[in-house]
């Protein structure tokens, strides 16, 4: 029996707080494949928030969040749901699978494409214009909503346009802000998006290339396995797109439209999520069982002398090449102005964090296959609010005043 533990509808107190476990659902059978909340609207009187779960059982169950109760299960799936979106403005919610299906909140079927593909559909957004982007296997469809009218009654959903700009599957796809959305693939391309148009705004396909010298066929294959490539993940900020690349993590600049810093080898294994935190900070957690935080600096000047280049560089041992004895300002020109700093690392535990939750004012939380849920606190902010809790005791008993 599978079990899926949260913290919550709103606010995760009990969870994010104290790590006590507020509501256990039990009801899939096997794996869960996509989780997402449907709050209700807001001209509503009744707020009931509900969380939707699909699972490789083709299934998916409506839950209510503040008591855990199963409301109601969907299982007329002919293939695993791999994806959810609600788009709350419409108040429906759309499956992705071998389809597209489009759902009210009564959880009757509205509409539904035909079959699209064997792989699925493996990750959905929202855009502009009642539209939503499908990716499926290698290429990108829109889809347009029909919502019901005068004239008539019924929902439809519409192909518009498919993008075949990737050569290999897409893994990731995001909402990167109000005029840009971004897709990764398994070889590590990136793609920036016009979200209005569907245009490609900029592309970057070489995160896998440590150096543009590269002189052995012995380290472009060191460089080139397809593990050690793929796009799993994407989080970004106003000004940059932030990539999990194999084991690597990679800031790409939007308005430079380039990388800016980057680790090659952030993990020992492939990064599976990522997220920013305030101050040009950003974690991460890995295959390896580690959860790691980097903070994002401007790159002092360097000094003018030769420096070894080539793949082994990294790791500072290797020959020197033969363009080394140019004036470093060369090398600067194609350097990343910027670099991420290993500032902290989460030791806890012993198999892959598939991913994390950060809340910015309880801490993050962890899950991994080794079946712990970690809480995870700021050790120096705790510690003020401990302080500040012993200060104001002492203050209501009088005791402040007689130290003073």
């Amino acid at each position: 029996m599978l079990r899926w533990l949260i913290g919550g509808g709103r606010e995760p107190q009990g969870l994010a707080e104290t790590g006590e476990k507020l509501l256990e659902l039990n009801g899939h059978t096997q794996k869960i494949t996509a989780i997402i909340t449907f709050p209700s609207l807001e001209v509503c009187e009744e707020k009931t928030q509900l969380i939707l779960t699909a699972s490789a059982d083709r299934t998916v169950i409506v839950w209510d969040c503040d008591t855990g109760r199963q409301v109601q299960k969907v299982s007329c799936f002919q293939s695993t749901v791999k994806c959810l979106i609600v788009l709350q403005r419409l108040d429906i919610w759309l499956s992705g699978g071998n389809d597209l299906c489009v759902w009210n909140r009564k959880l009757d079927l509205l509409c539904k494409t035909s079959h699209l593909s064997d792989t699925g559909i493996s990750a959905l957004i929202e855009i502009p214009k009642n539209c939503v982007v499908a990716a499926v296997g290698k290429e990108l469809i829109i889809f347009r909503l029909v919502t019901p009218t005068g004239e008539s009654l019924e929902w439809d959903i519409l192909e518009i346009k498919r993008l075949l700009d990737h050569q290999d599957n897409i893994l990731s796809l995001v909402n990167v802000n109000d005029l840009s959305f971004v897709t990764g693939s398994h070889v590590g391309e990136m793609i920036i998006w016009n979200i209005l148009d569907w245009t490609v705004q900029a592309r970057e396909c070489n995160f896998w290339d440590p150096s543009p010298q590269l002189d052995t066929q012995q380290e472009i294959k060191l460089c080139q396995k397809p593990n050690d490539i793929s796009i799993h993940h994407f989080t970004w900020d106003e000004e940059n797109v932030f990539a999990a690349v194999g084991r690597g993590l990679y800031v790409y600049n939007l308005q430079m439209k380039r990388v800016i810093a980057c680790q090659k080898t952030a993990h020992d294994s492939s990064v599976l999520h990522i997220a920013k935190l305030p101050n040009r900070q950003l974690i991460s957690c890995s295959e390896d069982g580690s959860v790691r935080i980097w903070e994002l600096r401007e790159k002092q000047q360097l000094a003018a002398e030769p420096v070894p280049t080539g793949f082994f560089n990294m790791w500072g041992f290797g020959r020197v090449n033969k363009q080394a004895s140019q004036p470093v300002k060369k090398q600067q020109e194609n350097a990343t102005p910027c670099s991420l700093e290993l500032i902290g690392d989460l030791i806890g535990h012993s198999s892959s964090v598939e991913m994390f939750l950060y809340f910015e004012d309880h801490g993050v939380v962890t899950c991994s296959a080794d079946h712990l849920i970690i809480l995870w606190k700021n050790g120096e902010r705790e510690s003020g609010l401990r302080s500040l809790k012993l200060f104001q005791k002492l203050e209501e008993n009088g005791d402040l005043h007689l130290a003073v």
